[in-house]
C-alpha cells in the first residue's frame, strides 16, 4: 500500500515556476515508477510526466516538454515536478500517481493516486 501526498500548488503568473512535491508512505516507494497527470474543468486526465523507479528513465507530454522536470529523492520517499515557463493553459489539477514496474502514460494502469494539488497561472 502506498499514499501519496502532493504539494506546492498555487497561483503563479505566465511565465514563472513553481515545484510541486508527492511524498509517499510506506516502505517501498523505490520499487514504483512515479507518474504526474492533470486534470482541468471539462477535460479528462491528461498524462505529464513519469520517471522510472531509479530515476534513470523520464518521459514527458510533448505540452510540457524542455519546461518541466521529473525527479525523485528514493531516500526521501518523494517525487517533483520542476515547472518553469509556466502558461495559462498549464492551469489544472496535478495528480502524482504510482505503479509497480514500468513506467505508462495511461492513467488507468496506476495503482495508487495522490489527492491532487491545483496550479493557477495567470495571464
Amino acid at each position: 500500500q502506498v499514499q501519496l501526498v502532493e504539494s506546492g500548488g498555487g497561483l503563479v503568473q505566465a511565465g514563472g515556476s513553481l515545484r510541486l512535491s508527492c511524498a509517499a508512505s510506506g516502505r517501498t516507494f523505490s520499487s514504483y515508477a512515479m507518474g504526474w497527470f492533470r486534470q482541468a474543468p471539462g477535460k479528462e486526465r491528461e498524462f505529464v510526466a513519469a520517471i522510472d523507479w531509479s530515476g534513470s528513465s523520464t518521459f514527458y507530454a510533448d505540452s510540457v516538454k524542455g519546461r518541466f522536470t521529473i525527479s525523485r529523492d528514493n531516500a526521501k520517499n518523494t517525487a517533483y515536478l520542476q515547472m518553469n515557463s509556466l502558461k495559462p493553459e498549464d492551469t489544472a489539477v496535478y495528480y502524482c500517481a504510482a505503479r509497480k514496474l514500468r513506467v505508462s502514460d495511461y492513467p488507468g494502469s496506476y495503482e495508487y493516486w495522490g489527492q491532487g494539488t491545483q496550479v493557477t497561472v495567470s495571464s
